[in-house]
């Protein structure tokens, strides 16, 4: 990997610890999932849990400014090349 970075200078590469819970945007959403989909339900088996996680993904998805909200915690900015829209 390291080759391939080096090779192409458009690339930047920012090397974090392997285990980084709090620059991770997913471990908010995940304790989202804990609180909401997850909370005091004895699943039957691993389709009945998959198919809560799901239900509970599918209504993050359209809830923007929750995504937006676990991507701040962390600290970090979102950068793109260009911005949508234009």
């Amino acid at each position: 990997m390291q080759t391939v970075i080096n090779d192409h200078d458009w690339i930047t590469a920012y090397f974090l610890p392997p285990h980084t819970p709090g620059l991770s945007p997913v471990e908010g959403v995940w304790s989202l999932l804990r609180r909401s989909c997850r909370t005091n339900t004895a699943f039957t088996d691993p389709d009945h849990l998959i198919g809560a996680l799901r239900r509970g993904l599918r209504q993050l998805q359209y809830r923007s400014g929750i995504i937006d909200s676990c991507l701040a915690a962390t600290g970090l900015t979102l950068t793109t090349a260009h911005r949508q829209g234009q």
